[in-house]
């Protein structure tokens, strides 16, 4: 058993933990801009704490209740920030190089809460399996979810070297246990299919080194098209900003296309500055909750700006940037720091993108998303 002196320590320095994470929350989050500091919240933690070591009927795990309280509390400051531990942390800049094996899978989870599906890739090993919009996952290879960040549960639906990865899947009917194989699900980063009566459909698998190869190879076969082109975007939760750019860019020129902006007001624009190689082709948009982030931006600005239509069900506005910041035993904490504003002043961050033309939560095949498109297309003539 611990010494009570080393608890007392253990604890007051988890109370400084908690400060600092308080001070973390008014200083960094956009969307706290401007709120007073609730302090009275210190005097709840230091309460809290005085009662643990006084009445609390063992001694408590000092590390394992500082750990657990700090990652809780990152955790809880909004669904894309999280404390990583240390192969979770290089999990997260490998993941950032190159592509994982995966399943298909694309969860969103807020604080408290069992993860949920919000994106299933087609023909993936999810798909094929039968996983379904919605479902709720609460054991991810034998380890509960409930605790984790958003982050770290998408982080682990990945793996170089495990091929198979065991799911317990909760329904309103019951829960099932479910196997899936890891496998890359694509050797390029987007795809192109023709369509009858549409110039094709462009699918963006992930917003990383595609778009010079579109502009190269695709953007010539579709100038002068005057049927309209689909800009696939479900299920995209990744890429960079300068490829956003880059792909915004194929359809429209503009200093101006929005800007990032953080906590002490410093803004960080956005821009398409060369000549599209595709102004005049009509642009319909599919989106699903599955578009995240980068590909958020893109469908936005591209609505915003009056260059397309979207087909599909909202947005969850999580347009932002995420700062790491490293600890020295190598686990580290994703912090949002930057959120995402159009043109029109409009923020994207926890708003997301209402669709033109909106498609029910089972409504998530391509067949539904065609035909609501061309709904669309006979309402605009």
């Amino acid at each position: 058993m611990m010494p009570k002196k080393n608890i007392r320590l253990y604890l007051t320095a988890a109370l400084l933990v908690f400060s600092l994470i308080f001070v973390f929350k008014s200083m960094l989050l956009p969307g706290l801009k401007g709120k007073q500091t609730d302090y009275s919240k210190y005097k709840l933690l230091g309460s809290a704490i005085s009662i643990i070591k006084s009445h609390y009927v063992e001694e408590p795990h000092a590390v394992q209740t500082m750990e657990g309280g700090f990652k809780g509390m990152i955790d809880s400051l909004d669904v894309l920030s999280g404390y990583l531990s240390k192969p979770l942390m290089d999990a997260y800049r490998a993941q950032l190089r190159e592509p994982y094996p995966e399943v298909g899978l694309i969860l969103y989870k807020s604080y408290g809460a069992f993860p949920q599906v919000i994106g299933i890739r087609e023909g993936s090993p999810a798909d094929l399996k039968g996983i379904r919009y919605g479902d709720f996952i609460s054991v991810l290879d034998g380890q509960s979810t409930l605790t984790m960040s958003m982050r770290e549960a998408n982080l682990l639906l990945k793996d170089k070297v495990k091929k198979t990865v065991e799911l317990k899947v909760m329904r309103s009917e019951g829960t099932e246990e479910i196997l899936l194989d890891r496998k890359i699900l694509f050797t390029d980063n987007y795809s192109f299919t023709p369509l009858p009566k549409f110039a094709g459909i462009l699918k963006i698998h992930t917003l990383h080194s595609c778009v010079d190869s579109i502009q190269s190879t695709l953007a010539p076969r579709l100038k002068g098209k005057t049927t309209p082109l689909i800009l696939d975007l479900r299920n995209c939760h990744e890429g960079s900003i300068p490829e956003v750019q880059k792909l915004v860019n194929l359809f429209l020129q503009a200093n101006d296309i929005g800007h990032f902006s953080s906590k002490n007001g410093t803004d960080s624009a956005l821009s398409a500055p060369r000549e599209p190689e595709l102004p005049d082709i009509p642009l319909y948009i599919w989106i699903n909750r599955a578009t995240i982030d980068q590909a958020e931006i893109a469908a936005a600005v591209l609505k915003d700006m009056g260059r397309a239509r979207i087909v599909g069900v909202p947005s969850p506005g999580l347009v932002s940037r995420q700062q790491p910041f490293s600890f020295g035993d190598g686990s580290g904490i994703l912090l949002t720091t930057e959120i995402f504003i159009l043109k029109s002043a409009s923020p994207l961050w926890q708003k997301g993108i209402q669709p033109d033309e909106q498609l029910s939560a089972r409504e998530s095949k391509t067949e539904d998303y065609i035909k609501a498109t061309q709904t669309l297309m006979l309402k605009k003539s």
